[in-house]
């Protein structure tokens, strides 16, 4: 860390808790204070100090294109001379539901929001009020957001900061959630069993990226859909970091199961703040103004976000850009292991498409409890290794790693060597 990323975080704390706007930038899961980015281009971030880093975090996802796409910069531009936001609907908005409709298999209608959590809080609350039921089920380590009912069990900066729950959350509330081992399907029968008839929903990461990147059972999602459509409730996938990530149809186009609501976000708005829930017209006709159940948004459906994402979609329609992104992810995670196995550690990577994670275990990773017993000690100086070699990671163990359609061989070639170094040094 540089002296004016150190000069700035001395700044921030003053007037920001942590000095950071989302905990897990912090760095503390890594003993390393943040760098403060100025800039960024393609698949490169630079620090205030001028500092190059190959970036993985890719903005946690949003930026699949790489970053200052100029396809997205042109559009922005050209609407930034129209206004910022009306609260009035736009022809941009319709347009983005078209797309996300016309993309991913189980959406008949959609809304937008402003983030990932206000569309998991949202698809709750429609399932909750659809079926007149209570309780949810969702699975330990799956981070669905900050609303309060979703922080039971959560994954990612909860499991980052090693903090089990929050403060904040009644007790009440959190009764009417039901955490379960992700992968386990015989704990979601015996859930079934005993709160059957007051269970709304079940919601999940059909593939979990918050406890670092699960691989799903399909059988397991498979088992999701049968229990929820036998007992009357509703199947949520949360697809704000798989959607568009891992193909043009998400996960459930991926595996060919189909939940009833569907959460989006990160991608579909270009790497501007977006969120969005979707499904069957039947339930999301429940929605106010056309029905009964409220949720509003100033901002929703903002001209800028939509434009963003609209111009990012129109890119990720093109169906080579999976089969490269899919081919660089294989590159760089199978050369990932082999020097890891080269230096005579034992990992485990799992990597879909271009997303994946790295646990210093050498058991298998299925779920949230062998993701935690990865040497939390050992990818500290992973990190930090890498970080002074110029390779961007997520600050954490508990995170993916994802790459861009900006990540060329070179930069490639020489995350997989500062790795070997690295591994040759733990």
């Amino acid at each position: 860390m540089g002296q004016r990323s150190r000069e700035l975080l001395k700044r921030a704390v003053n007037s920001i808790p942590g000095g950071v706007n989302s905990p897990v930038r912090a760095g503390k899961a890594v003993g390393v204070d943040p760098l403060f980015i100025s800039r960024a281009e393609g698949c490169f971030l630079w620090d205030e100090e001028g500092n190059r880093y190959i970036d993985y975090v890719c903005s946690w996802g949003p930026m699949i294109l790489g970053h200052g796409c100029s396809e997205v910069l042109n559009v922005l531009e050209e609407r930034l001379s129209k206004g910022t936001s009306y609260g009035a609907p736009t022809l941009l908005e319709v347009e983005m539901a078209e797309a996300i409709i016309d993309m991913v298999p189980s959406v008949e209608m959609v809304r937008m929001v402003n983030s990932g959590t206000e569309a998991t809080m949202s698809a709750v609350r429609l399932a909750r009020g659809f079926t007149g039921r209570n309780k949810i089920i969702k699975f330990e380590g799956c981070y669905h957001g900050h609303a309060d009912s979703l922080l039971v069990s959560a994954g990612s900066g909860l499991a980052t900061l090693g903090i089990p729950g929050s403060p904040g959350v009644p007790k009440d509330l959190a009764g009417y959630t039901i955490p379960l081992p992700f992968n386990n399907l015989d704990g979601v029968v015996r859930a079934f069993e005993k709160y059957g008839p007051d269970i709304a929903a079940v919601i999940v990461e059909p593939i979990p990226g918050n406890m670092g990147v699960i691989l799903p059972d399909r059988l397991f999602l498979k088992g999701l859909r049968d229990l929820t459509r036998e007992n009357g409730a509703l199947l949520i996938f949360d697809e704000v970091i798989s959607g568009f990530r891992v193909g043009k149809g998400g996960a459930q186009d991926l595996y060919g199961i189909l939940p009833d609501i569907t959460c989006l976000g990160k991608i579909i708005g270009g790497g501007l703040p977006v969120g969005a829930y979707g499904g069957r017209r039947e339930i999301m006709e429940r929605m106010a103004p056309e029905g009964d159940i409220y949720q509003a948004g100033t901002l929703s459906g903002n001209p800028l976000a939509m434009a963003a994402g609209l111009a990012t979609l129109d890119i990720l329609k093109r169906e080579e850009i999976y089969r490269e992104l899919e081919e660089k992810g294989k590159r760089l995670f199978s050369g990932l292991e082999a020097a890891a196995v080269a230096a005579g550690l034992n990992v485990v990577i799992n990597h879909i498409g271009s997303m994946g994670s790295i646990f210093f275990t050498g058991d298998p990773v299925t779920d949230f409890e062998s993701a935690k017993r990865s040497d939390v000690g050992l990818f500290k100086r992973y990190y930090s290794a890498m970080l002074d070699r110029g390779i961007y990671l997520a600050p954490s163990p508990f995170e993916a790693s994802f790459i861009s359609a900006a990540h060329d061989d070179e930069s490639i070639q020489k995350t997989i060597q500062c790795a070997a170094e690295t591994f040759a040094s733990l």
